[in-house]
């Protein structure tokens, strides 16, 4: 019996496992988490594109005391402000009491999601249907965005400049789109084709309608859904060559499981990071250091363009900053750091042999570090280094954050991308942190509210630590 105690001593001494969340967490603990996620799952169905995200966080900052800021501003120690970059991405910082060369905290989110985007010249009729063409965004699997409700989000703007807002398919009353596929007694080819490929992507057409415009011959059809559009939102069909519209799911964000442990919902990825990213910068006003939240766009497709995080307008950012409080910008990249906040994969049992079970995250064993991402031999990553990790280690375990870490799974199995190289490539120290995800990518992924409220509490201790 001695030796035994002696082995278990021993072991929790010098061995490491996860903890879960409901094993340590008293019942007020649990009670937050699950009241912090109603504002979460809020947030999640009034921003279901980067361009509402950007809109709804922008709400958020300016009840927190946030004001536009524009390049060469006078800042002061703290000052609540925020860069809108063109609708699509979005800067908050707050100016800290210290010596600006002390460095910037930063944690960056992206609010971009996998969806179909309507092309340019989108709609048709065929058959006594009418249709809008669609190329899809990001890593989606194509064959779970037939026979779902969809909604359609986005804006049209006119030659004019004038902006037009669409939202179709979200209120009570409210017509969905929809995406054909083959009923089962007429699949027997489509059904021994790869899953890949068992629906093409020039087959994810939109179904608009299939009634006819009175006293047209041609294209009646196609006729009836212009001019509903153009009675709604007063848009032509050449409108559509200078319009941002996609195709999302229908669906709010529920409760899953009988228990009601888990959230299931449209744009987890990484909308499930980006909230507690600010509600972390909100609850931290107190904190001496300059801080910093990135709501980044087109995450998805390789993080290009202006709204992406390969664009320098981060660093232009820090260098105003640095300029305006007398700091070195070089100096303060140098001694900055960063929480690159995306999401991780979720350890399934159902499909487990894509995992390898020592280095996966748990679901409810707290938000997840990942200190690479890539793919095979650690190609296209930021590896952090242990220095770095082994101070965010510190200051979890100094704010009592549970937490865990993980990879996206079996070594040449799989992988994939974040932020973190983006931003780690200016001499800034970064790691991967967020939450586990299960059926990521999909129209309706799933978390856990305990892991969800975790990276909350992750996040605050950065900004203060």
């Amino acid at each position: 019996m001695e030796n035994k105690n002696v082995a278990a001593e021993l072991e929790a001494r010098l061995g490491y496992k996860k903890t879960n969340f409901y094993e340590k967490a008293d019942e007020a603990t649990v009670a937050a988490a699950y009241d912090y996620a109603k504002g979460y799952m809020a947030y999640l169905d009034a921003a279901k594109t980067e361009r509402e995200s950007v809109a709804v966080s922008i709400g958020m900052a300016e009840k927190e005391g946030y004001i536009p800021y524009t390049f060469g501003m006078e800042l002061k120690a703290g000052g609540k402000y925020y860069y809108n970059n063109r609708g699509r991405s979005l800067y908050l910082f707050r100016v800290g009491s210290e010596d600006i060369n002390n460095g910037i905290r930063i944690a960056a989110a992206h609010v971009d999601n996998p969806r179909l985007d309507v092309k340019q010249s989108p709609l048709y009729e065929d058959s006594g249907m009418a249709f809008f063409k669609t190329r899809y965004y990001g890593g989606i699997r194509k064959y779970q965005w037939v026979t779902i409700p969809l909604a359609l989000h986005g804006v049209v703007v006119k030659q004019d400049g004038t902006v037009v807002n669409v939202v179709i398919g979200e209120d009570a009353g409210d017509p969905v789109l929809y995406i054909n596929d083959l009923l089962p007694h007429l699949a027997q080819e489509q059904s021994k084709a790869p899953l890949g490929s068992a629906i093409p992507a020039e087959n994810l057409n939109l179904l608009l309608g299939s009634r006819p415009y009175p006293g047209c011959e041609k294209d009646a059809i196609r006729l009836n859904i212009l001019s509903i559009l153009n009675e709604k939102y007063g848009i032509t069909e050449e409108d559509f060559l200078s319009a941002d519209l996609s195709a999302v799911p229908a669906a709010k964000a529920c409760d899953v499981g009988l228990d009601r442990s888990l959230i299931g919902a449209y744009g987890h990825d990484d909308r499930v990071c980006a909230y507690p990213c600010m509600t972390a910068l909100f609850g931290s006003d107190d904190a001496t250091h300059t801080a910093m939240v990135i709501l980044a766009d087109k995450e998805e497709i390789g993080s290009d363009g202006n709204t992406g995080m390969q664009c320098e307008v981060m660093i232009d950012l820090m260098h105003e900053i640095a300029k305006a409080l007398g700091g070195n910008p070089a100096t303060v990249k140098a001694n900055s750091k960063c929480l690159s906040a995306d999401v991780t994969a979720c350890f399934d049992p159902n499909f487990p042999e894509v995992y390898e079970r020592r280095n996966v995250s748990m679901l409810n064993c707290g938000v997840a570090m990942s200190k690479y991402t890539g793919h095979g031999g650690k190609v296209a990553t930021n590896d952090a280094p242990a220095e770095y990790v082994a101070w965010i280690r510190k200051i979890m375990a100094e704010g009592g954050v549970i937490w865990q870490a993980g990879d996206m799974g079996k070594t040449d199995v799989g992988g994939g991308g974040t932020v973190a190289k983006y931003i780690a490539k200016h001499n800034i120290e970064t790691v991967d942190l967020g939450v586990p995800v299960l059926s990521m990518h999909a129209p309706i992924e799933v978390v856990s509210k305990a892991d969800v409220y975790t990276a909350h509490q992750a996040f605050k201790v950065f900004f203060k630590a």
